[in-house]
């Protein structure tokens, strides 16, 4: 025991330079407070920042909602768009059509029977095919409900016009000599109908009766009309005068 005494004064000596050291570290607070403060402060920030987080995901979710939205507003649209598209294409004729159809064939006096009228004080102009006569079928047709129609094979659309061009028809820059056909797709009986009624058709039938000009209609259980494949602009179909 009497051995320790000597060291009794180092030890004391050490232990108040220990509490100097931990009192100047400290700065004079207390150690073990300050870090609990420090993990309630990280403890408060990191919920201040998941808070603005899910904020920001709440806001990302909203957009996202609104935005898939509108763009199922927008695919709507656009169907309906294309819906539309498809139809304006087909009343466009730019579509092949099949369906029930009627033709109407149209074609000069035989040579003879125009010599004969001829002799008997007939015009010339009474024995061939008129744009009135062409027109007249054709306006009938449409009259009768057509979904779709030919002249010499080629789509009539909203721009086609019938004129005349000596006894030939000019028709989207070709030259057809006659019969000229036309062909119509709907209800047949409609169609016959309205060609019946149509007073240019009956006008053309006089000229069937008194000078032997030609008028044939028949029916077709189907037939497919072609696309029209013409510039997107005026046209004009030009028939006999």
């Amino acid at each position: 025991m009497n051995g320790w005494r000597p060291l009794v004064p180092v030890t004391a000596g050490l232990a108040g330079l220990l509490l100097a050291t931990t009192a100047v570290t400290a700065r004079g607070t207390d150690l073990r407070a300050s870090r609990s403060l420090d993990v309630s402060q990280l403890i408060e920030r990191q919920q201040r920042t998941l808070a603005g987080l899910t904020r920001d995901e709440r806001a990302l979710r909203a957009r996202i909602s609104a935005a898939t939205a509108l763009a199922a507003v927008g695919d709507r649209r656009v169907r309906a768009a294309r819906a539309a598209a498809d139809r304006l294409v087909a009343a466009a004729g730019l579509t092949r059509l099949t369906g029930p159809a009627v033709t109407v064939a149209l074609d000069d006096a035989t040579h003879s029977d125009q010599q004969r009228d001829l002799d008997a004080g007939a015009r010339p102009d009474d024995l061939v095919i008129h744009q009135q006569d062409v027109q007249g079928v054709v306006n009938a047709l449409w009259a009768g409900g057509a979904d779709a129609m030919t002249i010499m094979g080629q789509r009539v659309v909203a721009t086609t016009a019938v004129r005349c061009v000596g006894n030939t028809l000019l028709l989207h820059g070709q030259v057809y000599s006659p019969p000229f056909v036309i062909t119509a797709i709907g209800d047949q009986r409609r169609l016959r109908r309205a060609l019946d009624a149509d007073p240019a058709v009956q006008i053309f039938q006089q000229y069937v009766a008194a000078y032997g000009l030609r008028y044939h209609l028949s029916m077709h259980d189907s037939v497919t009309l072609p696309a029209y494949a013409g510039p997107l602009g005026l046209t004009r179909a030009h028939a006999a005068s």
